[in-house]
């Protein structure tokens, strides 16, 4: 039954040009890099100056996540505090 609504659901979903191909599958099969590609991978000790920016870009990227929450924070408490104001507006008007 599962396989059924399966293929009836995604075959009116995809294009009627592809239906006759076979679907490519999405993972691929892990292939080796070859010389080349190890050699682009490597550590290179000419560009071991210009990595020093993570420490810089780890440390910003801390403090704009303490930003973050530091904004959301006070956005709740913002509408905590409208809510509040506003109930005691509502019991003040009824009081009277």
């Amino acid at each position: 039954m599962a396989s059924f609504l399966k293929s009836n659901t995604f075959s009116t979903l995809r294009p009627h040009h592809l239906q006759g191909l076979p679907s490519q599958p999405r993972r691929q099969l892990h292939v080796e890099p070859g010389a080349r590609e190890k050699a682009l991978l490597a550590k290179d000790p000419a560009l071991e100056r210009f990595k020093s920016y993570r420490k810089g870009a780890a440390s910003i990227r801390r403090i704009g996540d303490y930003l973050t929450i530091a904004v959301v924070a006070g956005c709740c408490y913002e509408i905590y505090v409208r809510a509040v104001t506003r109930e005691e507006a509502r019991k003040a008007l009824k009081s009277e």
